[in-house]
Protein backbone atom coordinates (compact mmCIF):
# COMPACT_ATOMS: atom_id res chain seq x y z
CA UNK A 1 0.00 0.00 0.00
CA UNK A 2 2.75 2.32 0.89
CA UNK A 3 4.39 1.74 -2.52
CA UNK A 4 1.18 2.76 -4.27
CA UNK A 5 0.50 6.49 -2.65
CA UNK A 6 4.76 6.94 -3.21
CA UNK A 7 4.30 6.10 -6.46
CA UNK A 8 1.00 8.43 -6.75
CA UNK A 9 3.02 11.11 -4.74
CA UNK A 10 5.99 11.26 -7.36
CA UNK A 11 3.39 11.19 -10.24
CA UNK A 12 1.48 14.28 -8.73
CA UNK A 13 4.87 16.04 -8.35
CA UNK A 14 5.32 15.05 -12.40
CA UNK A 15 1.89 17.14 -12.63
CA UNK A 16 2.38 19.89 -10.45
CA UNK A 17 5.60 20.40 -13.04
CA UNK A 18 3.53 20.23 -16.01
CA UNK A 19 0.42 21.98 -15.04
CA UNK A 20 2.62 24.40 -14.06
CA UNK A 21 4.31 24.61 -17.65
CA UNK A 22 1.03 25.00 -18.89
CA UNK A 23 -0.16 27.83 -16.49
CA UNK A 24 3.00 29.62 -16.84
CA UNK A 25 2.39 29.42 -20.67
CA UNK A 26 -1.38 30.99 -20.30
CA UNK A 27 0.27 33.86 -17.68
CA UNK A 28 3.16 35.14 -19.96
CA UNK A 29 2.16 37.66 -22.11
CA UNK A 30 5.14 35.45 -25.07
CA UNK A 31 4.51 31.64 -24.08
CA UNK A 32 7.80 29.64 -24.41
CA UNK A 33 6.19 27.65 -27.52
CA UNK A 34 8.42 24.40 -26.11
CA UNK A 35 5.83 21.93 -27.43
CA UNK A 36 4.77 23.93 -30.37
CA UNK A 37 5.33 21.70 -33.20
CA UNK A 38 2.73 22.79 -36.34
CA UNK A 39 -0.71 24.20 -35.92
CA UNK A 40 -2.16 20.59 -34.96
CA UNK A 41 0.40 19.56 -32.32
CA UNK A 42 0.94 22.93 -30.54
CA UNK A 43 0.21 23.76 -26.77
CA UNK A 44 0.01 27.77 -26.93
CA UNK A 45 -3.75 26.87 -28.88
CA UNK A 46 -5.62 24.96 -25.76
CA UNK A 47 -3.27 27.45 -23.66
CA UNK A 48 -4.56 30.79 -24.95
CA UNK A 49 -7.05 29.35 -27.13
CA UNK A 50 -11.09 28.87 -26.30
CA UNK A 51 -10.18 26.12 -24.16
CA UNK A 52 -7.93 28.01 -21.76
CA UNK A 53 -10.77 29.12 -19.32
CA UNK A 54 -13.87 26.79 -18.05
CA UNK A 55 -15.87 28.91 -16.16
CA UNK A 56 -13.89 31.76 -16.22
CA UNK A 57 -10.83 30.01 -14.75
CA UNK A 58 -8.12 28.98 -16.12
CA UNK A 59 -7.73 25.31 -16.91
CA UNK A 60 -4.34 24.61 -15.98
CA UNK A 61 -4.67 26.39 -12.79
CA UNK A 62 -7.46 23.75 -12.29
CA UNK A 63 -5.01 20.96 -13.20
CA UNK A 64 -2.39 22.19 -10.89
CA UNK A 65 -4.74 22.65 -7.94
CA UNK A 66 -6.01 18.93 -8.72
CA UNK A 67 -2.44 17.53 -8.98
CA UNK A 68 -1.20 19.42 -5.24
CA UNK A 69 -4.61 18.21 -3.70
CA UNK A 70 -3.93 14.43 -5.18
CA UNK A 71 -0.44 14.53 -3.64
CA UNK A 72 -1.04 15.77 -0.76
CA UNK A 73 -4.11 12.96 -0.35
CA UNK A 74 -0.98 10.84 -1.25
CA UNK A 75 1.18 11.87 1.37
CA UNK A 76 -1.50 11.78 3.79
CA UNK A 77 -2.59 8.14 2.13
CA UNK A 78 -6.15 9.92 2.34
CA UNK A 79 -7.80 7.37 -0.54
CA UNK A 80 -11.31 8.45 -0.42
CA UNK A 81 -10.31 11.87 -1.47
CA UNK A 82 -7.40 10.62 -3.52
CA UNK A 83 -10.21 8.80 -5.63
CA UNK A 84 -12.46 11.84 -5.73
CA UNK A 85 -9.84 14.07 -6.92
CA UNK A 86 -8.13 11.26 -9.50
CA UNK A 87 -11.82 10.71 -11.04
CA UNK A 88 -12.48 14.18 -11.32
CA UNK A 89 -9.25 15.13 -13.13
CA UNK A 90 -10.12 11.58 -15.65
CA UNK A 91 -13.15 13.24 -16.56
CA UNK A 92 -11.65 16.90 -16.48
CA UNK A 93 -8.69 15.07 -18.78
CA UNK A 94 -11.41 13.18 -21.27
CA UNK A 95 -13.54 16.48 -21.78
CA UNK A 96 -10.61 18.99 -22.61
CA UNK A 97 -8.84 15.37 -24.78
CA UNK A 98 -12.35 15.57 -26.65
CA UNK A 99 -12.83 19.37 -27.27
CA UNK A 100 -9.04 19.76 -28.24
CA UNK A 101 -9.26 16.84 -30.66
CA UNK A 102 -12.69 17.49 -32.30
CA UNK A 103 -13.33 20.98 -31.83
CA UNK A 104 -10.29 23.00 -32.01
CA UNK A 105 -8.07 19.92 -34.19
CA UNK A 106 -5.35 20.46 -31.99
CA UNK A 107 -3.26 18.28 -30.13
CA UNK A 108 -1.42 19.55 -26.95
CA UNK A 109 1.67 17.05 -26.11
CA UNK A 110 1.76 18.54 -22.44
CA UNK A 111 -1.70 18.20 -21.83
CA UNK A 112 -1.33 14.95 -23.36
CA UNK A 113 1.21 14.11 -20.56
CA UNK A 114 -1.00 15.42 -17.61
CA UNK A 115 -3.89 13.25 -18.97
CA UNK A 116 -1.65 9.69 -19.37
CA UNK A 117 -0.39 10.86 -15.35
CA UNK A 118 -3.68 10.98 -14.71
CA UNK A 119 -4.78 8.01 -16.15
CA UNK A 120 -2.04 5.93 -14.43
CA UNK A 121 -3.40 8.01 -11.01
CA UNK A 122 -6.66 6.54 -11.69
CA UNK A 123 -5.75 2.97 -12.04
CA UNK A 124 -3.27 3.41 -8.48
CA UNK A 125 -6.31 4.87 -7.10
CA UNK A 126 -8.77 2.06 -7.90
CA UNK A 127 -6.19 -0.08 -6.63
CA UNK A 128 -5.89 1.68 -3.47
CA UNK A 129 -9.92 2.01 -2.97
CA UNK A 130 -10.19 -1.51 -3.86
CA UNK A 131 -7.61 -2.98 -1.52
CA UNK A 132 -9.66 -3.66 2.22
CA UNK A 133 -6.68 -2.67 4.13
CA UNK A 134 -7.93 0.80 6.17
CA UNK A 135 -5.03 3.10 5.34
Amino acid sequence: MNKSFKTSAILAGVGILLASYLFYSYLAPTPPGLCDINSTVNCDAVTKGPLAEFMGIPVSLVGLIGYITILYASLMKFKKLHLFMVSFGMVFCLRLTYLEIFQEKVFCPVCGACQLVMLILFIISLKLNAAHDPA
